[in-house]
């Protein structure tokens, strides 16, 4: 009798315990959330960003502020973060550029791995290729053609590290050259594109997406293996000009480096919370993302092989430092 008596005890000593445990992963937030964009307003990220914040908003009752702070190819928003106290309530969303940048850039002040928390691997995307729609060549064939007639006098956009890589890795395969110019953000990159000042652009595909009906833009082709279902009639680089072209982007959300476990497994259920929502979900698909989210344990081992790609990558010279 007295062991059970003892069994009860220590049971019922446990259970506060139990509680705070189990609560520690529901209790965020406790306030309101600040999210950083590192890019401009208006481009994917952002775009991507807001539509998130707004289902966040629903699934825990609590205001997300998004603020845009853009330079620096995404490390001044994100070194703003990684300043931050690891508490849950300051988050980065960013891009595939964030590992890629200390090979880009002559110092970075942060790693990229140590110095944040993965929460969650939000989207992946390909990029689509973008022209004028009075531009002399209409599809990827004429571009690489139009570009070996003119060696060095066609320019072309990019607006990170990541699409950077991608155009470069683009001229390379198809032996052409062409001059890239860098642009803090994809809105004002499609902007040029709109009004005829820049030939060619690397974008991604939600950052494309409220030009697709705009007649002054020619989408040439997306930069991924198959074609986007949200733009199916767009082609693929590989299947109308350069076969073997393929590369993708990702959208994932990262927190200051410390942040214990359960919070950042708090935040990732959320994230999935938000984007499986009918009304959050159908409009995440029409931005063309792809809602296969990882978690925290999964996007920093995604991270950290990525890191090893671009360092293999800037060891064969095809990454293109910027000035």
């Amino acid at each position: 009798m007295t062991f059970c008596r003892r069994g009860m005890l220590l049971g019922g000593l446990a259970l506060p315990f139990i509680s705070r445990a189990a609560s520690a992963q529901a209790a965020w937030p406790a306030r309101n959330v600040h999210i950083t964009v590192p890019y401009s307003p208006g481009g994917g990220t952002d775009v991507f960003a807001r539509l998130l914040a707004e289902g966040l908003r629903s699934v825990t009752g609590q205001t997300m502020v998004i603020e845009n702070r853009a330079g620096g190819n995404g490390v001044i928003g994100s070194q703003q973060v990684a300043r931050a106290e690891p508490d849950g309530l300051n988050l980065a969303v960013v891009t595939s550029t964030h590992t890629m940048n200390k090979y880009l850039m002559p110092s970075v002040p942060f790693d990229a791995l140590k110095d944040f928390t993965a929460v969650s691997l939000l989207s992946s995307f390909p990029y689509v290729i973008a022209a004028p729609a009075d531009a002399p060549y209409k599809d990827i064939a004429s571009l690489i053609a139009y570009a070996k007639a003119n060696p060095g006098k066609l320019s072309f956009g990019t607006s990170d590290g990541t699409n950077s890589f991608t155009s470069n890795e683009f001229a390379r395969m198809a032996d052409i050259q062409m001059e890239e110019v860098a642009y803090r953000g994809g809105s004002p990159l499609m902007n040029d594109i709109v009004a005829g000042n820049l030939p060619l652009g690397w974008t991604s595909i939600l950052t494309a997406a409220s030009y697709f009906d705009n007649a002054r833009v020619r989408f040439l082709a997306v930069t991924s293996a198959e074609r986007s279902p949200m733009q199916p009639n767009i082609p693929t680089a590989a299947e109308s000009g350069l076969p073997g072209y393929d590369f993708a982007g990702w959208y994932g959300m990262l927190a200051p480096a410390g942040m214990k476990p359960e919070i950042a497994d708090a935040i990732h259920e959320a994230n999935v919370k938000a984007s499986t929502m009918p009304q959050y979900r159908s409009r995440f698909i029409e931005l063309g993302a792809d809602l296969r989210m990882l978690g925290p344990k999964d996007f920093a081992e995604r991270m950290q092989q990525e890191d090893r790609r671009w360092a293999e990558a800037a060891k064969a010279g095809l990454i293109k430092q910027l000035q």
